[in-house]
């Protein structure tokens, strides 16, 4: 696979990343927002055949390519799945021109610290080889900090990077999501621990192993510059966290280096109930008004 190519692309180029991997636990919320009620499907198979429609609609749409969305995530479950007769991660790259990601971890552990950690990943080494063999660039993985304490965000992040050196070493490039909750109640203090753990584990990676980071839109401007311009850093990805779009798209063109990975932010506003047209309108503006947000 072109890996130098995909490497470019997600360093240099104006552009966000699709988040389109909602998994097990948020899928039945984000088919009810797409207009699918749980009366439609009955069972995990048919549900997660549901949520493939759903993506397949959106990556095949016309609006969807490499010019203004540079990367997707997906879900395992779609990574399996074909679009058009390809794999889904072939069709993103050969199709449209976009890099595939694949989420890795499997949901939180319970609280403790204030913060989860990721619950553990057996066969993480079988999984990565299996994407690679696939054409899949990178990974995800996501950790959520509650509120300011020094011993959860710790742990938080140290456990993110002892997994992505697992990743590194697997020749698949690393998103880590430290995910700082938006209701946090002392949300900027949670930032100000997190950019000080982040900064130190980057600094103990070799100099040529280069991550990528999904952070929660800060509370102050410009606050993660230093994370962006950080020389192992490839990317700095936004998550929007639960924020409405248009809340999501200020906060980020306030941000500058950063670029958006939204999940929710993204479908907003689709319905199966949409024609082609009006779906495609939707999305369209959609994809237009992250993008622009994503340049500056």
């Amino acid at each position: 696979m072109p890996t130098d190519e995909m490497l470019r692309k997600m360093e240099q180029q104006d552009g966000f990343i699709a988040a389109l991997d909602q998994s097990g636990g948020s899928t039945p919320k984000a088919l009810k927002e797409y207009g699918v009620e749980e009366s439609e499907y009955s069972g995990e198979e048919a549900m997660y055949a549901k949520v493939h429609e759903m993506r397949t609609r959106i990556i095949t749409d016309p609006a969807f390519n490499g010019d203004r969305v540079i990367g997707a995530i997906l879900f395992e479950n779609t990574m399996d799945r074909e679009i058009e007769g390809r794999g889904s991660a072939q069709y993103l790259w050969e199709v449209k021109r976009v890099v595939p990601f694949l989420k890795v971890d499997k949901g939180l552990a319970e609280a403790k610290d204030d913060a989860q950690v990721m619950k553990p990943i057996p066969k993480l080494d079988a999984l990565l080889a299996r994407a690679k063999k696939v054409g899949v660039f990178g990974t995800k993985m996501r950790s959520v900090i509650k509120d300011a304490h020094p011993a959860g965000v710790k742990a938080v992040v140290d456990q993110q990077f002892e997994v992505a050196r697992q990743i590194l070493g697997a020749g698949l490039v690393p998103i880590i999501e430290p995910e700082v909750d938006i209701h946090s109640p002392h949300k900027q203090k949670a930032e100000t621990l997190l950019k000080k753990e982040l900064l130190a584990s980057l600094g103990a990676l070799g100099t040529k192993q280069r991550v990528m980071l999904k952070l929660t839109l800060p509370d102050v401007d410009d606050f993660y510059a230093e994370v962006v311009s950080h020389p192992n850093v490839l990317r700095v990805v936004a998550l929007s966290g639960g924020y409405k779009r248009a809340e999501a798209n200020a906060r980020l063109a306030r941000n500058h280096g950063v670029i958006a990975s939204f999940s929710r932010a993204l479908s907003e506003g689709l319905s199966a109930k949409q024609s082609d047209a009006e779906f495609h309108r939707m999305l369209d503006a959609s994809i237009q008004s992250i993008f622009e947000a994503s340049r500056t």
